[in-house]
């Protein structure tokens, strides 16, 4: 199998090394090139190193049994409770235990992980969370501290060469391995096409929310690379399942500015427009009820014209040192939250799907490893638990570093960073013309609450929108947003991030996770459509 970006253009030739291609300037892709050192490395970024990635936004911080009283093991019955059937116990229980490690790796780089009076590791409890295990930096600014340290290290690492604004549109296989990629700098808008060759190529290109309406994720999140990896031949796991954030901030914003839920942690709570605590008669933990459970919660009020208000005035008193990342974004809208309640809406927040990959991130293809939130590796299951992404993201890059050092016989070569391209301004990848229309329709049909009557239609539309996009890059997305329609609409049951409205209940013969390929997604196709 030869890439289409190969047969169609004549990209310059790049002579072939040992090194490892990372697409991604996130998390996952620039803790795994650190952990690759002394290997040569070059790490591939739409945008800066650090900006555009969902990591540097992430509020709360990283879920690790490292408190007092917490164990591995209630780690790892939480998440498996809030994945609501599907999880994958020895994947979930593999991460939980390889947590503190990962904690101290990322000390070591800098990160100022928040520390008690007598010098522990503070923790605080988030939703779902039965014990406090959320390790976090100044309240709410985790990502951005975690991406800043990272950022240092990787450019003092000799053997990690950064190539910024390079957006990747397609994958090369050559007799069935992945041997590199097709890339284009300038953010996409460059005229040169640059094949990048090397030894394995590891994709970290991150989550799905931009393909929504209303996300908090940045514009780089609309899935590309999970799309590429699919049209390349990749299998895919649990493509219905994406979680939306319960507590967006709702100020009309494109990304919507993100409410933590460490603030329901203090005891913040819910209310509609007639003071009514509604989550109270929704299930038992109320606002601390799994984030699905939350967001339907504030999905109705919304619907109904009530609306949806978090109310922090008692909980948290020193609302500006506590979360100051929040209380800047209510300064900016205009919200005293000392004063005012907050007004929220859910967000496409993160997806539990993605490129199927093994225990040390190995996908279904030879020469091909995927890490972080463009992955699924059975570790959220329907429902991703608070804290859990961030960790899966350095866990499962630490175990792909681990296992292609065992491979990689050659350290970089003297000089390999000098070749780092650097970006001196942060440009933003253009949206396809049908980018609009297209986050439009998953909006109205694969988002809180989904039905067979609006997915049908919304997925001729989807095919539609493949057949004229005349676009690489868009042929990524618009496949992505083809596999959740597609997978969504197989599925007939509700479960965690999934809830149909007209299949409401969950269906033990459904209590499995979802693989499939593109070819075998479209096999499938026409009998959703007549069903």
């Amino acid at each position: 199998m030869v890439s289409t970006a190969i047969a169609i253009h004549q990209p310059q030739p790049v002579k072939r090394s040992d090194e490892v291609v990372i697409i991604g300037g996130g998390l996952a892709g620039l803790f795994c090139a650190l952990k690759l050192a002394p290997k040569a490395v070059t790490v591939l970024a739409a945008a800066p190193i650090g900006r555009g990635a969902s990591s540097a936004w992430a509020q709360a911080g990283i879920a690790a049994a490292v408190g007092p009283g917490d164990t591995i093991e209630s780690h790892v019955n939480d998440t498996i409770i809030a994945g609501d059937g599907i999880v994958d116990e020895a994947i979930i229980r593999m991460m939980a235990s390889e947590a503190s490690d990962r904690i101290h790796d990322l000390l070591g780089y800098g990160v100022p992980f928040d520390r008690d009076l007598e010098g522990h590791l503070a923790v605080s409890r988030e939703a779902a969370h039965s014990q406090s295990r959320i390790v976090r930096v100044k309240g709410d600014m985790a990502g951005r501290a975690i991406m800043e340290a990272l950022v240092i290290s990787v450019r003092k690492t000799p053997s990690i060469r950064v190539l910024e604004g390079y957006v990747v549109e397609d994958l090369i296989v050559e007799d069935g391995r992945v041997t590199g990629v097709i890339a284009r700098d300038k953010a996409g808008a460059g005229e040169e096409l640059h094949r990048i060759t090397g030894s394995n190529v590891v994709m970290a290109t991150g989550g799905v929310g931009h393909l929504y309406e209303v996300t908090t994720n940045p514009t780089e999140a609309r899935g590309g690379g999970i799309g590429m990896a699919a049209r390349a031949g990749a299998r895919m796991a649990d493509m219905e399942f994406v979680q939306f954030h319960p507590t967006a901030i709702d100020v009309g914003k494109d990304p919507a500015p993100l409410a933590t839920e460490a603030l329901r942690g203090h005891g913040a709570t819910l209310h509609n427009r007639a003071g009514e605590r509604f989550m109270l008669a929704l299930h038992k933990d109320a606002e601390l009820a799994p984030r699905d459970v939350v967001a339907r919660g504030i999905f109705a009020e919304v619907k109904a014209g009530r609306g949806a208000f978090l109310d922090c005035r008692a909980a948290v008193p020193d609302f500006a040192s506590e979360f100051p990342t929040v209380f800047g974004y209510c300064q900016e809208a205009g919200i005293d939250p000392a004063r005012e309640m907050i007004p929220v809406v859910p967000a496409a927040h993160y997806f539990m799907g993605g490129i199927w990959t093994d225990a040390d991130g190995r996908s279904s293809l030879p020469g091909f490893w995927a890490c972080g939130e463009c992955t699924s590796t059975g570790a959220h299951g329907a429902n991703r638990l608070a804290s859990n992404s961030l960790l899966e993201a350095v866990v499962f890059s630490a175990r792909i570093a681990e296992a292609l050092k065992a491979e990689i016989e050659p350290d970089a070569p003297q000089g390999w960073q000098d070749g780092s391209v650097t970006s001196t301004e942060y440009l933003v990848e253009k949206d396809h013309p049908n980018m609009a229309l297209l986050r439009q329709v998953m909006s109205a049909n694969f988002g809180v609450l989904r039905d067979g009557d609006g997915m049908r239609p919304a997925l001729g539309t989807i095919l539609r929108l493949a057949r004229d996009s005349h676009s690489m890059r868009f042929d990524n997305v618009v496949t992505t947003a083809k596999l959740i329609a597609v997978c969504a609409l197989n599925r007939t049951e509700s479960r965690g991030g999934h809830f149909r409205t007209d299949f409401p209940a969950e269906d033990a013969a459904w209590k499995r996770r979802t693989l499939l390929t593109l070819e075998q997604a479209h096999a499938i196709i026409p009998d959703l459509m007549e069903f």
